[in-house]
């Protein structure tokens, strides 16, 4: 059966810290340049056109959204929200499950421990062995990929495939 949505999670690029800016405006440290670039690359090569992106709002996450850009991945439109700043999955799950049903990937780019909370909170544990990745770490630019059978509206908790789990590094 072919999947009806298909959302990819992605933890932002490596930040810097040396900055002196407040963390909302911290921005990609070199190894993030490389990495987002990476990132990109990654998603063109194994998820092709994405129709819609959901980022962060931060300073890193759009800087990442762009690297991703330059490494080659593409999409039909993309927002930004504040929502997935910091936030638990209750408090930007509504911008997944509000989705137009005529995305069928979309790209969700956000912070830990947000990220890892929305595989967990969406996938069904089982044999992948990108759950036990998960567990020892969710890594800057790292990226889960779940698959759904129902539309977004229906989405709910455990109700996704994890279909791979991957940390691109440039």
């Amino acid at each position: 059966m072919s999947p009806t949505h298909r959302l990819v999670i992605l933890r932002h690029a490596k930040s810097s810290w040396s900055t002196g800016v407040l963390d909302h405006k911290r921005p990609l440290n070199e190894r993030g340049l490389r990495d987002g670039v990476a990132a990109g690359q990654w998603l063109a090569g194994n998820i092709g056109e994405i129709d819609h992106v959901l980022c962060s709002d931060a300073t890193r996450t759009q800087l990442t959204w762009e690297r991703i850009q330059l490494g080659g991945a593409t999409a039909k439109g993309s927002s930004f929200h504040n929502d997935i700043y910091e936030n638990q999955v209750s408090e930007f799950e509504h911008l997944i499950t509000g989705l137009p049903e005529e995305v069928r990937t979309a790209l969700l780019i956000g912070h830990w421990p947000g990220v890892e909370e929305l595989a967990n909170h969406f996938g069904i544990r089982d044999s992948h062995p990108g759950w036990n990745q998960m567990d020892e770490k969710f890594p800057t630019s790292a990226i889960a990929v779940l698959e759904f059978h129902v539309p977004w509206s229906e989405i709910v908790e455990n109700s996704a495939e994890l279909k791979d789990f991957v940390i691109p590094r440039g």
